[in-house]
């Protein structure tokens, strides 16, 4: 469990619209040398097919770097790849079934977008838990209320589970978003919308570092300001 809170305290999840002027695959790969710790190949708008042939570039783009890549949502797909793991929503299979497909090896992810479904989140079957949206975000238009600073931090501390902060987190952002105890900040346009993504990567990884440092303990319970 130790080893999935360091993996989460910088993860990318992809986007191939906001990805588009550098590409998926080189977005990644600056991203990962910038201090990136996990990846999500996330496309809800091409086939199981287009998935499996970007994660497995994806996959040999990552072999080496122990930065796990995790599939959103589909299972086929992550389970063809040969992935790390696989993040599923509110909407999608639940954890206790992907769990019975995917074997107890591999990594799951369960988003929370309240309280109650933090609590609820089963740590012998779920791995880690996506918190948020903390904050509205364009780049889910569907996306539920946001929780803002007080209601994650009332979600992390519903759950053991090793947490990261989704929805609307930035560099201006991340380190109030950190001080609510969560083990780190999943991302999409404050790396893939940005013209240098590895040096946005950097950025955000020196944010981290240097939040986690200043820190007695990455678990620290939050208080409002």
């Amino acid at each position: 469990m130790e080893l999935i809170r360091e993996q989460l305290r910088l993860y990318l999840v992809t986007d191939p619209d906001l990805c588009a002027a550098a590409g998926v695959l080189d977005t990644v790969h600056a991203a990962v040398q910038g201090g990136v710790t996990m990846v999500q190949l996330r496309d809800k708008l091409v086939t199981t097919a287009a998935r499996i042939e970007m994660g497995r570039a994806l996959l040999q783009l990552l072999d080496g770097s122990g930065v796990p890549l995790i599939v959103n949502d589909d299972i086929d797909a992550a389970m063809a790849i040969g992935a790390h793991g696989v993040h599923v929503g509110q909407s999608d299979m639940r954890p206790h079934e992907v769990r019975a497909r995917v074997g107890p090896t591999m990594i799951v992810g369960w988003s929370c977008e309240t309280v109650a479904h933090a609590a609820a989140a089963d740590p012998h079957v779920v791995d880690y838990v996506g918190l948020g949206p903390v904050f509205p975000t364009t780049t889910k238009p569907d996306h539920a209320e946001a929780l803002g600073l007080h209601g994650l931090a009332a979600a992390r501390t519903a759950t053991t589970l090793p947490s990261v902060a989704i929805g609307g987190v930035q560099l201006a952002n991340g380190a109030d978003v950190l001080a609510s105890g969560v083990d780190g900040l999943a991302v999409i346009s404050a790396i893939c919308g940005q013209p240098h993504p590895g040096r946005a990567a950097r950025t955000l990884a020196d944010l981290v570092m240097r939040t986690r440092t200043q820190s007695s303990s990455p678990r620290t319970t939050w208080r409002p300001t």
